[in-house]
């Protein structure tokens, strides 16, 4: 969540930020500048009050001493007065503060200075492109009808034992599968992440850490029982990893990878384009994720998307880079640029990452913190992006590479999958 201090330093400029995601913050905002007011408000009388206590202790002490009974009862009570009204104000400032944190929970995180203007993704800009250009003839066919003739991928098997949206690979379906994700590792690793195999549920507060609560709580699996939720990407435990924990200098930066399933309800989505592997409710990827220094952050930034890039270079699909708008920024990014590959068969961009930086915004909520050179503690800033979402990429390599005599696989997944064609 947004930093208290900024917000007090200078409102009017957070409600401009903020209007870049199109989120109308005056409101909210002022509302906190005038509780934090009170709170101060109160915080001071509580100081001059417990000032006033001390000086009445010794006070009473002395009565006591010179004998004065009757004056010492009566200082008691003006004593007795004065914690009663302690009570008061300290009520006054807990609800204070926890109104406070209840509206900052609401507002989503101010964009960095570079995210253009825009309210869709019809006004994302794209930086940068490559990749080969797939030829295919007018016969091409789309994945699922590919996955069906080399009996790749059962849709309806899937539908048949939990319902749409949840694929069984088959054969050298599920083979492609287990080689994308020990590639994205094997290259993650080569990158200096270091991989964790992390919970698939995590509770309450790991959602509110990362900011999926109370933002996306109705695009979650949550097991009510015991309070779970299924991860919707692996960035929620691994970026938990670090809540509430403070790191020494020399422990930063820190670089993970992990590879998970992932659950999304995907509420509202329908039509031609979740068709196949478009749009899943469990699907694989694997995440990295950065903790860093601020100063730091954005040269992290531009690593991760070179690293996204490599993957996609090596996989010898049509690619480019999106710089999204504000308004098609998620709650909780600073800045964030999705890759999408190019699915010859379908003829559309497939989005297969989203690489962000979330800044302090995560770090506050989870109190992730490092020890600065100053002695003191500093919010950190988080980064994470998809290296890769499988579904899509699967798509577009089956897609883009599917031949007379079959489907080719890259060259980089060949030691990986064991074969050189589907056929």
């Amino acid at each position: 969540m947004l930093q208290l201090q900024v917000i007090n330093e200078n409102p009017e400029h957070v409600i401009e930020r903020l209007a870049v995601k199109h989120f109308d913050a005056r409101e909210p905002i002022m509302r906190i500048v005038e509780l934090d007011k009170q709170r101060r408000a109160a915080q001071k009388q509580r100081d001059d009050n417990a000032s006033q206590l001390n000086k009445m202790a010794a006070q009473i002490g002395a009565l006591m001493k010179q004998g004065k009974r009757d004056e010492a009862e009566q200082a008691k009570a003006a004593v007795a007065q004065l914690k009663a009204t302690n009570k008061e104000i300290d009520d006054t400032m807990t609800a204070a503060a926890n109104e406070i944190t209840e509206i900052l929970l609401t507002i989503p995180n101010m964009p960095y200075q570079g995210v253009p203007e825009g309210r869709t993704a019809e006004d994302n800009v794209v930086e940068k492109s490559g990749g080969p250009e797939p030829h295919l003839g007018e016969d091409a066919l789309p994945h699922w009808e590919l996955a069906k003739k080399y009996n790749l991928i059962d849709f309806d098997l899937g539908v048949k034992i939990t319902g749409a949206g949840f694929p069984v690979y088959v054969g050298k379906g599920a083979k492609l599968q287990r080689a994308l994700i020990q590639f994205f590792l094997d290259e993650a690793g080569k990158a200096g992440y270091v991989e964790i195999e992390p919970p698939l549920v995590v509770n309450e507060a790991s959602g509110l850490g990362t900011g999926q609560l109370p933002d996306k709580e109705g695009q979650m699996y949550h097991c009510q029982v015991d309070n779970f939720y299924l991860i919707p990407t692996a960035e929620v435990p691994v970026t938990n990893i670090y809540r509430d924990v403070i790191l020494n200098p020399e422990d930063l930066p820190k670089k993970n990878c992990a590879y998970s399933a992932c659950f999304r309800r995907e509420a509202g989505s329908y039509g031609k384009d979740v068709r196949g592997l478009n749009r899943l409710h469990q699907f694989d990827k694997v995440e990295i994720v950065r903790i860093e220094r601020p100063e730091d952050s954005y040269a992290a930034l531009e690593e991760m998307k070179d690293h996204v890039q490599g993957l996609l270079e090596k996989l010898e699909l049509p690619w480019h880079i999106l710089r999204l708008c504000g308004g098609d920024m998620s709650f909780t990014s600073a800045i964030t640029f999705d890759f999408e590959v190019w699915s010859a068969a379908q003829k559309r961009w497939l989005e297969v990452s989203s690489v962000s930086n979330f800044e302090t915004y995560q770090a506050n909520r989870l109190k992730c913190r490092y020890r600065g050179d100053d002695k003191k503690t500093h919010l950190c800033h988080t980064l994470n992006g998809s290296a890769l979402a499988l579904p899509r990429i699967v798509a577009a390599l089956l897609e883009n590479n599917q031949t007379p005599e079959g489907i080719r696989i890259p060259k980089a997944l060949q030691r990986y999958t064991g074969f050189e064609i589907i056929d």
